[in-house]
């Protein structure tokens, strides 16, 4: 998700927003690991030394759901820097939605502001340009950060991609929810797929390495990207709709093709991408997991988990209420958005927990953890 009205804006709305989002900042309450929360008091030695030996890659994670200027400005804190440090994952996919006229401004802004974030806390953080930038962070124990859009309205034309590649953007959605010039979003009402100019800018995007995401398209743009694309795309935080019948997730046939091109599908925590009814909790993630390795193999799904590492449920009440009323209604929003024991910064140990008690090997489990999105970056990224 990630979206409007927590994507960034111009700074002028931002300002405005600074006091209501002020509760949003992490404290040292909040995210200072304590003896109890470590993960070896928690988790078993296979889940720890799975993980820990891993390239784990969050292919949809925003460092922050907090989007004022304080939240990159300001110093990473002491609490924060234990928190990334502790959590696991070695890739964050820090992505936004950028819509309508204001969308070329508002991304520039985003990578400005992330990536100089990013440079000025470079004892956690690393920015990633390659692929081997990944395996080189996990290498000095550092938060690999890929730079990425949810959408593609920043593109006013096809030079346009090439001049954000540039400037550090590695992977771009097509459309968001609604129609754009490329295509339909999944929650359109009609669908019709992609259009000239997105085949333009898909092969200005394969031109130049970089990654097309259509987690958020409809159907039939889902199906014609794929087509598309000589290269292989991602579905980088979606889930299957063949267990859960909701307009944001993907069915059997996308799923299919996307895989037969060597793409791969990020599996997200959003509760009601995971299940229609309650309880939901990590084991119906893996249920998802589960149904792409039958239906197409191990090598095609990952992980894309749509949070930062403390969960939208960790918003104030305020903003928690303008972000689900941003939505139309067949987002169908229940009480709650994270899903059970997948809704804290150590999410990634459960689900290994939750992969082992499912019987998966070591090995896939590494793929599910972060390899098979390590490949696909290897083979799509210039």
């Amino acid at each position: 998700m990630s979206d409007s009205p927590l994507r960034l804006t111009r700074r002028r709305t931002l300002q405005a927003m600074a006091g209501v989002f002020a509760a949003l900042a992490l404290t040292e309450v909040d995210a200072a690991p304590t003896a109890a929360q470590d993960p070896k008091n928690k988790y078993s030695s296979k889940v720890l030394d799975l993980v820990q030996r891993s390239l784990v890659i969050d292919m949809l994670a925003p460092l922050k759901l907090d989007f004022r200027p304080e939240a990159y400005a300001l110093p990473l804190t002491d609490a924060e820097a234990a928190m990334f440090r502790t959590c696991g994952i070695t890739g964050f996919h820090n992505s936004v939605g950028v819509r309508g006229a204001s969308a070329y401004d508002d991304a520039l802004e985003f990578i400005a502001a992330w990536s100089g974030f990013v440079g000025r806390n470079t004892h956690v953080f690393s920015l990633v340009g390659k692929a081997d930038d990944l395996d080189a962070a996990k290498g000095k124990q550092k938060i690999a950060v890929i730079m990425g859009l949810q959408n593609a309205d920043e593109f006013r034309e096809p030079k346009d991609v090439k001049a954000f590649y540039e400037l550090g953007l590695r992977c771009a959605q097509l459309t968001y929810n609604t129609q754009n010039l490329l295509g339909s979003g999944s929650t359109e009402r009609v669908d019709g797929g992609i259009s000239d100019y997105g085949e333009q800018i898909i092969k200005a995007m394969n031109e130049v390495g970089m990654l097309v995401d259509v987690s958020h398209s409809g159907d039939k743009t889902t199906l014609d990207a794929i087509e598309l694309s000589p290269k292989p795309i991602a579905f980088t935080h979606s889930n299957c709709r063949a267990l859960n019948n909701h307009p944001r997730l993907k069915t059997d046939e996308a799923i299919r093709k996307l895989a037969a091109k060597g793409g791969v599908m990020g599996i997200t925590g959003v509760r009601m991408f995971v299940k229609d009814k309650e309880p939901t909790t990590v084991e119906d993630i893996v249920d998802h997991i589960d149904h792409v390795v039958k239906l197409v193999g191990i090598d095609h799904v990952g992980i894309g988990s749509d949070s930062d590492l403390m969960g939208y449920d960790h918003m104030p009440p305020d903003q928690y209420k303008q972000l689900k009323a941003g939505y139309k209604a067949s987002y169908a929003f229940r009480d709650k958005i994270d899903t059970d024991a997948f809704d804290h910064p150590r999410k990634v140990y459960d689900l290994t927990a939750a992969l082992i008690r499912r019987g998966y090997s070591d090995s896939n489990i590494q793929a599910i953890l972060g390899g098979n999105f390590r490949r696909l970056l290897g083979s799509t990224w210039t």
